[in-house]
């Protein structure tokens, strides 16, 4: 056990970081074109933020939270999504009175479920996430939903589409909650435990309940849709006229209630069709009570979260080979004692923003290029006796195998060249 990770997460090794870094660069590059700017949170928070935001009644707080008692008896807990981190940082930190919309996004950032290990979902797993602050319109959903589909699409994910819905807002969600129930009075006995128990304070978890019996039960259930007030019905309008403007492929379902209970009106997912079904790769919506419900001013918000492990999954299933940047561009080999000038030239190669290194494990020179030809470097250098002399140094072209001697003052200029 000491020498295996746990359940549910996994080692990323340094032969395939690269593909990690190129994922983060292309996010990075998509936030800030919309004017997102990075936040970083801590990987624990005070657990009644996640009761308090999340909601008690879903299943994350009552079966996947990793929640423990630090050592001055506080209830702690690793964070099992980023929207609660980010709107308690945004009260905490006084954002709210800058400018407005306050658009932060967060990255790599580490979230914490204990369910049973998925396909590109783990018990450790890596988001990337949007969220904008102090937006009101659905100008704001939209333009969410836009950034993760074109960012999805170039990286080369095909078959993409957009699914919607409307789950409404406090003044309209009574009457729904209403005609849910007596729905679902009648098929009460046939319900799972947890959705029987959450049946009075929550009844809308039951349709996003996994058990495939409440699935069947919760089929034909009324529509939120049917019962939104002027104002949702209006916001949700004008959602599907930004995406019919942007020729984004879209659908209304109104099976999505996303599993968090902060959402109000806008729900959505992002959904690709792989040939083991469909998978949903992205998920959001607005939660325009969150930031008021944890201690802040009333706020709109809308956001999205996006795991990294399941889009490298999906561009491993498309045969999207992301390319492996070369390690170094030139390796050092040196004879006999030249050990110190081919460390003082790897140094000042280095500082001249070249990527370079030489051998440290005392290999022979027949080694020393067996191994520099395994790191796939571009050039490999040469430091022996006539070269210490000399003051230079001899590079060879992998690719083609010619030859130069280059003065050590020279050498930087001609591996750039090269």
């Amino acid at each position: 056990m000491l020498t295996q990770a746990p359940r549910g997460t996994r080692d990323v090794l340094p032969t395939e970081s690269y593909r990690w870094q190129y994922l983060e660069e292309r996010m990075r590059k998509a936030a800030a074109l919309a004017g997102f700017r990075e936040v970083r949170t801590p990987v624990f928070e005070h657990t009644e933020l996640f009761l308090r935001g999340v909601g008690d009644t879903t299943d994350i707080v009552q079966k996947e939270m990793y929640t423990f008692q630090d050592k001055g008896e506080r209830s702690i807990t690793l964070k099992p999504e980023g929207t609660a981190g980010a709107a308690r940082c945004l009260i905490e930190s006084g954002l709210f009175a800058e400018a407005l919309p306050c658009k932060m996004y967060y990255l790599n950032a580490p979230i914490f479920r204990y369910e049973n290990p998925q396909s590109g979902r783990l018990r450790e797993h890596h988001q990337f996430g949007l969220e904008c602050f102090g937006a009101k319109e659905a100008t704001a959903d939209a333009e969410l939903i836009l950034l993760a589909f074109h960012l999805l699409e170039d990286l080369g994910i095909k078959n993409l589409s957009v699914e919607i819905n409307s789950i409404g807002c406090p003044n309209c969600r009574p009457a729904y909650h209403k005609a849910l129930k007596d729905y679902l009075a009648d098929r009460f006995d046939g319900l799972c435990d947890t959705c029987r128990g959450r049946f009075d304070r929550n009844p809308l978890r039951a349709l996003d309940c996994k058990e495939k019996r409440c699935q069947e039960l919760t089929k034909d259930a009324p529509s939120m849709l049917d019962l939104l007030c002027d104002e949702c019905c209006d916001h949700f309008a004008r959602l599907q006229e930004c995406l019919a403007t942007a020729g984004i492929p879209y659908r209304i379902n109104s099976r999505i209630v996303r599993g968090l209970d902060y959402y109000t009106k806008t729900v959505f997912e992002l959904v690709t069709e792989t040939k083991d079904g469909s998978l949903t790769v992205c998920g959001g919506g607005r939660y325009d009570n969150l930031v008021e419900q944890i201690g802040g001013q009333a706020l709109p918000a809308v956001g999205f979260g996006m795991g990294l492990e399941r889009v490298l999954m999906l561009l491993d299933s498309e045969g999207i080979v992301i390319p492996e940047p070369p390690r170094y561009d030139i390796f050092l080999t040196y004879m006999g004692e030249n050990r110190q000038k081919a460390f003082a030239l790897v140094e000042s190669l280095r500082r001249e923003g070249i990527r370079a290194d030489m051998d440290h494990c005392g290999r022979s020179l027949k080694a020393q290029f067996k191994f520099a030809n395994k790191t796939g470097a571009r050039l490999t250098g040469v430091i022996g006796d006539d070269e210490a002399r000399d003051g230079t140094v001899k590079i060879r072209n992998m690719e083609n195998g010619e030859e130069s001697t280059v003065r050590v003052q020279d050498a930087a200029e001609y591996i750039r060249r090269a």
